[in-house]
């Protein structure tokens, strides 16, 4: 707001000065003046320029940037899911997470309906059960084929690791339930970039905007292993850049 007002007071200053030029300088000083008045023009017309660019390139390059960390987040999210499905809890060490993905693996389950004779007291009846068989086995790793598990700890264009850790919370009454969160600061994501609008953005509250300081998946609080990030981040590569 105050470099647009600045903006402003230079655009009037400036036409006070061609007024001053054209109507009240000797002839001889116009020529010295009317180069000045034409740097003065020149310099000002680049920085409404800048100041209309400055946000639009920013808010480029921070979905670009958003999108690599939230490919990572989504693998982070994905293994500690399938982690959780074998191990009944979440992890908060990533060596863990690529060495179960490399090594374990999923039981492949069948359901059926069988019958079975039961006596009751004096009484025999055929009664219908359901069973659930395991049938064979599959790697984890297949279900990762083509994912950069190894690195999904990194975020993406810094030297910095994501904040993983793990919890557990009330989920019914008596019931504890194993929660996880993996986070980073934008403020590292958004690194060498305007330092104003980085303050901005980390007090963004939502709507097309990842709200809040982090850009984080998962929950310590709640039972949650969403991502905190708008649906648009979810959808194809040439609509994140858009």
């Amino acid at each position: 707001m105050i470099s647009i007002l600045i903006i402003i007071v230079s655009i009037v200053a400036v036409a006070g000065l061609a007024f001053l030029i054209v109507n009240k300088l000797p002839a001889k000083m116009k020529p010295v003046l009317s180069i000045v008045l034409w740097a003065v023009i020149i310099y000002f017309g680049y920085q409404i320029y800048s100041s209309i660019m400055t946000p639009i390139n920013f808010n480029k390059m921070k979905k670009q940037r958003y999108a690599l960390v939230i490919e990572n987040l989504k693998t982070i999210r994905d293994a500690e899911l399938a982690y959780a499905s074998v191990n009944r809890k979440f992890t908060s060490n990533f060596s863990d997470l690529v060495n179960f993905i490399e090594t374990d693996s999923f039981a492949i389950t069948e359901v059926k309906n069988i019958v079975v004779t039961e006596q009751r007291g004096r009484i025999t009846i055929d009664v219908e059960k359901r069973v659930v068989d395991t049938v064979g086995f599959e790697m984890v790793k297949n279900s990762f084929e083509g994912r950069d598990y190894k690195g999904m700890m990194n975020v993406p264009g810094t030297e910095a690791k994501f904040d993983l850790k793990t919890g557990s919370v009330e989920k019914v009454q008596g019931v504890m339930a194993s929660v996880f969160e993996a986070k980073v600061d934008k403020a590292i994501v958004l690194d060498g970039m305007n330092k104003d609008l980085i303050r901005q953005e980390k007090e963004a509250l939502g709507g097309v905007n990842v709200p809040g300081e982090y850009i984080a998946v998962g929950s310590l609080e709640d039972v949650n292993s969403n991502g905190n990030w708008p649906p648009f981040y979810d959808g194809s590569k040439e609509e994140t850049e858009n």
